[in-house]
């Protein structure tokens, strides 16, 4: 037998015994979300309709008498209205019995209930007939017999909702202990055989298997240069070979993405930021004041050093993204406040194309965990676009959506839409829906790649002519890895 299926064959008898155990966790589970649900579902609205009944009971007993001394109407009325609810409520609780014994009480005080509607009719006929010392002697004696008899039931039923609860946890528990017993068994026999298994193929191993538990220490710590010595034609000898190229490759990529970052950064980058700050200082007059030419040079060169920059910042932002090296400051982020931030950003902006900028709020919390100066940039980018592509007299809307477990970012603009045709390719990089308005067609590949960083996504939807839709969607919470 190869070492390929005696492994394969070791982590199937572990496997299984793992599978074991979690048939085991999923049944404990399952039972305990059963109890939780019947908890939720059943038990704490029967207890709230029990309590408010009770209430109801014991209210319309002191109402009836404050109307049989005070012949107040009000009284009255108020009292028909809390019989309407304490009825309802009896009702509804029909629902809930899940026993005989839970029917019976319910049953009891239902009947209870409506003789007690009967006694109060009666009060009221002798009331009318002028005999008022008897309609109370009624609700005093038989009226408050059967308002104790009502809440004597509704308190017993209570008692035997709480009864069963506390047997269907008991049952829980029990399950949960045997359940833990046998997770602890299931786990010793696995790690049993998992030591039975690494002894039985340690004598199989070769120095080739230590090379190259050193040689992956060593890719995992960065380093690529020295290659592992290939012995036998076995699968460890197949696994040096296939190491070996792997490593080379990764030496090849990491050095080209080496000589890339550096021929930017300080080719292109460092002499930018220098003929910016110098066309800053020109503008400024600190060398000497500027003739009206030489100030409109010094306007073209200051604009196109920025563009270069933007350009050049923009493809380091993508090869960071693409080679998943974006730093990321995870926080606690506050939506709402984050799209103040980018308007008062952008106003200027908005203001001399004559765009209108509005903001919207669908629910309470609008919060997420994300890095907030990237969601900024994401933001201002599609901000930035659609004021851009709007018209003077046109609208660009944020609004913030609360979408349970996840909150959405919708940037809609009434500008000039998007070609169906340029719809799929328009979050790669290079794509541009409208190349005469200028830009890179980096912005939007940026903003994606940011999105997928937070673990969320980016949709668009457009008409043109009539404006586009830039839907947002992140997590609450930040994916585990």
């Amino acid at each position: 037998m190869r070492l390929a299926s005696k492994i394969f064959l070791s982590l199937s008898l572990i496997v299984l015994v793992l599978v074991a155990v979690a048939v085991l966790s999923l049944r404990a589970i399952d039972r305990l979300a059963d109890v939780n649900r019947e908890i939720s579902t059943e038990t704490v609205p029967a207890l709230r309709l029990v309590a408010s009944a009770r209430d109801a009971v014991l209210a319309l007993g002191r109402l009836e008498a404050r109307y049989l001394v005070l012949r107040d109407a009000q009284y009255a009325a108020l009292w028909e209205e809390r019989a309407s609810r304490a009825t309802a409520d009896l009702d509804v609780l029909r629902g809930f019995a899940t026993s005989r014994g839970e029917a019976a009480y319910l049953a009891d005080a239902r009947a209870g209930f409506d003789e007690y509607r009967r006694v109060v009719a009666e009060g009221r006929t002798l009331l009318r007939a002028g005999d008022r010392q008897t309609a109370l002697r009624l609700a005093e004696t038989r009226g408050q017999q059967l308002i104790q008899r009502i809440e004597t039931n509704l308190e017993s039923l209570a008692q035997a909702r709480h009864a069963t609860v506390i047997r269907a946890q008991a049952s829980a528990a029990r399950l949960e202990s045997r359940t833990w017993t046998g997770v602890l068994v299931a786990l010793a026999a696995a790690v049993g055989l998992a030591l039975l298994s690494t002894a039985v193929l340690a004598h199989r191993m070769t120095r080739s298997l230590s090379r190259l538990s050193a040689a992956t220490s060593s890719v995992a710590a960065g380093s690529f240069r020295e290659p592992i010595p290939v012995e036998g034609g076995d699968e460890i000898g197949d696994l040096a070979r296939s190491f070996n190229q792997m490593a080379a490759r990764l030496r090849q990529m990491d050095e080209t993405k080496e000589e890339l970052f550096a021929r930017i950064s300080h080719e292109l980058r460092s002499p930018l930021t220098s003929v910016r700050e110098a066309a800053h200082l020109l503008r400024e007059g600190i060398p000497g004041s500027l003739n009206s030419k030489q100030a409109r040079l010094v306007d073209i060169i200051g604009t196109s050093s920025d563009r270069l920059l933007r350009l050049v910042n923009q493809l380091l932002e993508l090869s960071r993204i693409r080679a998943g090296l974006l730093p990321m400051v995870w926080q606690r982020v506050d939506l709402d406040r984050l799209v103040a931030r980018v308007f008062e950003e952008l106003r200027p902006q908005a203001d001399e194309a004559g765009v209108a900028l509005a903001r919207e709020r669908v629910g309470a919390d609008v919060t997420c965990m994300g890095d907030e100066d990237r969601l900024i940039q994401v933001v201002v980018n599609l901000v930035g676009n659609a004021i851009r592509f709007t018209s003077a007299g046109g609208a660009v809307t944020v609004r913030l959506v609360d979408a349970g477990r996840e909150v959405e970012i919708r940037v809609e603009d009434t500008g000039v839409g998007i070609p169906a045709a340029a719809l799929p390719t328009i979050f790669e990089s290079y794509q541009q829906a409208h190349r005469n308005r200028g830009g890179t067609g980096l912005g939007l590949a940026i903003v994606r790649g940011m999105i997928d960083a937070h673990g969320g996504r980016i949709t668009v939807e457009s008409e043109e002519g009539k404006g586009s839709r830039f839907t947002i969607v992140l997590p609450r919470e930040r994916a585990r890895a």
